[in-house]
C-alpha cells in the first residue's frame, strides 16, 4: 500500500519520465514520418485506431488552451471528389508558376491521396473561440493558427507510430474548399489531410528522392545569440550536431 501511495505522489508531483525505449519511439516517428501520395491501399481504417488518433491531436498545445481546432472526418466519395477536383485546378495553376525542367518535374509528382486514401481529414481552426483577448496571443496573433499546425504534428506522429500513412494536401483554393465541406467564412482550413494504410513507407520524403531540393544539414541553419551570428560559435555543439548526421536512420 505505501508502495502505491508513493508512486501516486510521485506522478502528482510531475514525474512522469520516459524509459530508453519510449524515447527511442518518439524520435523513430520523426524521422520515419512520411507525407504519404500515392501508396494508399483500399483497406480501411478501424475506427478505434482513428479515434486513437485524433485524441492524440487533441492534445497538442494550444496558445491560451484555447483549442481552436476541429476534426471534420471525410469518408464520402462524393465529398472527396468535390475535394480532388478543387485540388485538380489549384494543380495545374501551380504547375505554370514553374519554368523549363522544374515544371516538368513538378508535372510528374504524385501530390494528393484524396481518392485513394479511405478516409479523408481536415483540420480547420476557430479564431474566435474563447474570445478576442487570449493570453500568449495578445501580441501574436497568429499563434491559434500555429497550435493548429501543431495539432496536425500530433495527428501526423501518432499515425506514424500506428503505421497509418497520412499525406497534408495543401494545392487548393481556400475558399473552395470551405464551400465544398461548408466550412464558414470564419472558420479556416489548416490541413487537408488524406489517411490509410500504406504499401509502404518511403525510406527518405519523396520531394528529396526526386531531386526536388535536399536536406539542409543542420550545422548551416544554427546561428548564436543574433541573427546569422556564428562568431563565438559553441563548437561542442556543432561538433555534436555534425557527428549525429546518421542517427535519424534508427
Amino acid at each position: 500500500m505505501k508502495k502505491n501511495t508513493k508512486i501516486s505522489n510521485s506522478k502528482a508531483a510531475g514525474r512522469n519520465d520516459f524509459e530508453a525505449g519510449d524515447v527511442r519511439g518518439v524520435y523513430k516517428a520523426i524521422f520515419n514520418r512520411r507525407d504519404v501520395r500515392g501508396q494508399f491501399t483500399s483497406k480501411p481504417v478501424d475506427d478505434e485506431v482513428l479515434s486513437r488518433l485524433l485524441y492524440a491531436a487533441h492534445h497538442a498545445p494550444s496558445v491560451g488552451y484555447m483549442q481552436p481546432w476541429n476534426f471534420l472526418v471525410i469518408k464520402s466519395e462524393k465529398v472527396k471528389k468535390n475535394v480532388h477536383q478543387i485540388f485538380l485546378k489549384a494543380n495545374e495553376e501551380a504547375k505554370m508558376m514553374f519554368e523549363g525542367g522544374r515544371r516538368e518535374l513538378y508535372s510528374s509528382l504524385k501530390l494528393e491521396g484524396i481518392l485513394e486514401s479511405p478516409v479523408n481529414i481536415c483540420i480547420t481552426c476557430d479564431r474566435k473561440r474563447t474570445g478576442s483577448a487570449v493570453i500568449g496571443r495578445t501580441h501574436m496573433k497568429t499563434m491559434d493558427l500555429f497550435s493548429s499546425v501543431c495539432a496536425v504534428q500530433n495527428f501526423w506522429l501518432a499515425a506514424r507510430a500506428e503505421n497509418i500513412g497520412v499525406g497534408w494536401v495543401s494545392i487548393a483554393e481556400e475558399s473552395l474548399l470551405q464551400q465544398a465541406l461548408g466550412i464558414p467564412e470564419d472558420i479556416v482550413p489548416i490541413a487537408y489531410l488524406c489517411v490509410g494504410h500504406v504499401e509502404h513507407f518511403a525510406l527518405k520524403p519523396e520531394l528529396e528522392s526526386a531531386g526536388w531540393l535536399p536536406r539542409i544539414p543542420l550545422e548551416d541553419l544554427i546561428y548564436f545569440e543574433q541573427w546569422q551570428q556564428r562568431e563565438g560559435a559553441d563548437d561542442s555543439l556543432l561538433e555534436q550536431v555534425i557527428a549525429d548526421k546518421m542517427f535519424p536512420v534508427i
